[in-house]
């Protein structure tokens, strides 16, 4: 292959990896995607007032899980299926419906929202033992045999959600 064809190839797959990387990332700084519901067209359909709706879903963030673990006095590491950490958020959702005032033609409203509530959880993880001990010098550096251990580690889920109820002039 001569230089020039190298050189045309080198920069058309430079151009394609930069373009490719441009692109993913505006997506990758997103972290909750926006879902409105649109009811204008019923609106002008029945020719009254409905409530605005809308709502957030997030985007799930997987982190590195921690690697096994070494002990003293075990032949197999501790964490053999490691707990798989993953951050996100709650969705968020908020309702705003116009609420008819008693004695006037005005209307005031009650809204709900929901914001986003950060997420973090932990996968299931797994942890065994053998059956065997580590070798002894007593026994001519042979293992000896005990009994052997399973352990689950519980998947994991913390969050603090909210919520705000207020009601008001306007819609």
């Amino acid at each position: 292959m001569k230089s020039t064809t190298r050189g045309t190839l080198a920069a058309v797959i430079t151009g394609v990896a930069a373009a490719m990387g441009a692109a993913a990332t505006p997506a990758a700084a997103v972290d909750t995607v926006p879902v409105p519901v649109p009811l204008e067209g019923v609106e002008n359909s029945l020719n009254m007032e409905l409530p605005k709706l809308g709502g957030e879903i997030p985007l799930l963030v997987p982190g590195a899980p921690e690697g096994p673990q070494y002990v003293e006095g075990r032949l197999l590491p501790e964490r053999v299926i490691p707990q798989l950490p993953v951050s996100g958020a709650l969705p968020g959702a908020g309702l705003r419906a116009p609420l008819p005032h008693i004695l006037g033609d005005d209307f005031d409203h009650v809204a709900v929202e929901a914001p986003v509530s950060d997420l973090r959880t932990l996968g299931p993880g797994l942890s065994v033992d053998a059956p065997l001990t580590p070798p002894k010098p007593e026994n001519f550096g042979l293992p000896g045999t005990k009994l052997p251990q399973v352990g689950v580690l519980a998947p994991v889920l913390q969050t603090v959600p909210g919520a705000n109820l207020a009601t008001g002039t306007g819609l």
